[in-house]
């Protein structure tokens, strides 16, 4: 699995069009709040030209792309912190995503109703955030309850917990993310169990009018200096042009998408977007049977790519053959980046980059 994304947003933004139009999963779409009541989930190939470039030189039996996983959950209001519009249910829905991207409405249209009268993505962006950080400053505020006697005794985890949650608890009483905090991975391990919504990477994605796809408008710009203003990515795509290509082949998307004067489709930008968020990066492995494509963390050692396609790879690791895409493009053949001394051995202690080509040894 690539990664795990959550949509979000105010109901009758265009989550669920986005969602169906991503997925082809044919999730309901309606023009009334909460036509979305269970979260939709699907997985949907990665793009990446690279995959089928490699198979044009090793001629596999078939490609597997990575994936992406989308969670379509239910528009959230204000209040939902609360309960408000059966908010917790979607609140708890959130928590399990490795991401969030936050879908805002930047399209007029008097025949889908916008549930605080008008649009405003600056004030839609903000009525979603205070939900996020109200629900996650009630999971911390009842886990200080739980916290404190135990570290009036003198037990130095619930000590190092306590102080970690006092400082999240003072940021989000501010209005403040806590991703937005820096915590280091010694803070981060302490507060992982509360799967904290904030703590979660965003992106925003402007949800706009097919005419201002290529060319973003005022609303559009908006979310945009939001975004960057919040140290977050964001994608502009329209919502409507997805639902139309959706069901186009690959060479009809690519000549529909040129007559609007885009150069990818809103699933690329988007997933390219998480990927970069997570700070992920793509490996491959390829021979006869297949060519095959991998995620895993950016920082990654060999052992830990293997374990990606196999616990025992891991456990057993005893060197990776490795050599770059690039040079399989370039020069045509796997024998001749052999020839050119491209190949190389690696041991436990070797980076992964995004575009690494592996064949692992191991021994369980």
């Amino acid at each position: 699995m690539g990664f795990n994304c959550g949509i979000v947003g105010l109901p009758n933004v265009g989550k669920s069009t986005i969602f169906n139009a991503l997925t082809k999963a044919g999730a309901e779409s309606a023009n009334y709040p909460f036509c979305t009541i269970d979260p939709n989930v699907g997985i949907v190939p990665l793009p990446d030209p690279r995959l089928k470039k490699i198979a044009e030189k090793i001629k596999p039996q078939k490609l597997i792309p990575t994936a992406v996983e989308f969670v379509d959950i239910a528009g959230l209001v204000k209040g939902a912190s609360k309960g408000e519009g059966l908010g917790n249910q979607f609140l708890g829905n959130i928590k399990n995503t490795d991401a969030i991207a936050h879908i805002v409405r930047c399209f007029e249209d008097s025949d889908v109703v916008h549930v605080e009268g008008e649009v405003d993505p600056v004030r839609d962006m903000e009525v979603i955030e205070t939900e996020l950080m109200l629900a996650d400053l009630d999971t911390v505020e009842r886990r200080k309850d739980k916290t404190a006697k135990l570290a009036k005794s003198g037990d130095k985890n619930a000590m190092a917990l306590m102080e970690v949650l006092e400082r999240v608890h003072q940021a989000l009483s501010a209005g403040q993310a806590v991703r937005s905090l820096g915590l280091d991975e010694k803070s981060l391990a302490l507060i992982r169990e509360l799967f904290l919504i904030t703590q979660k990477p965003v992106l925003y994605v402007a949800n706009v009018s097919e005419a201002e796809a290529a060319q973003p408008g005022a609303h559009a710009q908006k979310v945009m200096a939001y975004a960057e203003k919040m140290g977050a990515p964001s994608v502009v795509l329209s919502g409507a042009i997805e639902a139309e290509i959706s069901n186009l082949s690959d060479e009809e998307q690519q000549e529909f998408l040129k007559d609007l004067g885009l150069s990818e489709s809103g699933l690329d930008r988007l997933a390219h977007a998480g990927y970069g968020l997570l700070k992920l990066l793509t490996f491959f492995t390829a021979g006869e049977k297949e060519v095959r494509a991998w995620t895993v963390a950016a920082g990654s050692k060999a052992p830990q790519a293997a374990g990606v396609i196999h616990s025992d790879f891991e456990r057993g690791f005893i060197k990776a053959e490795t050599y770059h895409c690039e040079d399989l493009f370039r020069l045509g053949s796997e024998l001749a980046v052999k020839e050119a001394g491209l190949l190389r051995q690696e041991g436990k202690e070797y980076l992964v980059k995004d575009g690494d080509i592996f064949h692992f040894r191991f021994n369980v």
